[in-house]
């Protein structure tokens, strides 16, 4: 995906619609970072609509997400899923750079992942994902924001695959890592489950080669994959 303005500004509105059709597999990712701008007036935005058709695969794999100085940034994800389609979704925020150097300058980003399973029965919410970062505006940064910790990252997993065993080797395998890092294990919905794994750190490549060592994992188990290199730098 390529960012036609080049970054997001005051009241932008992007709108991604994505549709894997029965079978078919996507690797989605973008061209460079989604950098945010300062938007006085009104937050800057991006819909994303995503549906997965039955046997399908996408990996939704984006550089960073960078908020600058006095940025207000939404992003709200519509996913939809058959409960034999699989996805793997990462993210990673970090603040960017300030002219006087303050770590964190914008003023807040708000992430909504609602994710559906279509069933027989209808369609049933298997997670709704709510995350707010919002800076203080004295600047402090330990204990109660973030822990001091000034990057996030995030990985989402839904698939039939899924299980508590999954979750736990994921747990410890981030271990190694230098992040400070929680998994989530979701319900199941006709015989489908989902992993949210939050992670936090000071560094976009700790973090990327974290939720990378993750997909890796499931590309070679499920796939016989090797890990992705997408040779972008």
């Amino acid at each position: 995906m390529v960012n036609p303005g080049g970054a997001y500004l005051g009241s932008d509105l992007f709108v991604v619609d994505v549709e894997v059709e029965a079978r078919a597999d996507l690797l989605l990712t973008t061209q460079s970072a989604t950098k945010v701008y300062r938007t006085p007036g009104s937050f800057a935005e991006q819909r994303m609509t995503v549906r997965l058709g039955e046997g399908s695969r996408l990996e939704l794999m984006p550089d960073q997400l960078i908020a600058y100085r006095e940025a207000s940034y939404r992003q709200n994800s519509h996913i939809s899923l058959h409960p034999t389609s699989s996805l793997v979704m990462a993210e990673v925020i970090t603040p960017g750079w300030s002219p006087d150097g303050g770590a964190f300058r914008y003023e807040e980003v708000r992430l909504r992942n609602e994710i559906r399973v279509e069933t027989g029965d209808g369609s049933k919410l298997l997670a709704l994902d709510n995350l707010l970062i919002r800076p203080p505006c004295n600047d402090v940064t330990g204990m109660g924001f973030m822990e001091g910790f000034s990057h996030l990252g995030s990985l989402v997993v839904v698939d039939p695959r899924v299980d508590q065993r999954l979750a736990d080797e994921l747990d410890q395998m981030v271990r190694g890592f230098d992040a400070h890092t929680g998994v989530s294990l979701t319900g199941t919905i006709a015989g489908t489950a989902g992993i949210v794994l939050r992670s936090l750190s000071n560094s976009t490549e700790e973090l990327n080669n974290l939720l990378g060592a993750c997909a890796g994992v499931l590309r070679e188990r499920w796939y016989g994959q090797a890990p992705l290199n997408l040779r972008k730098y």
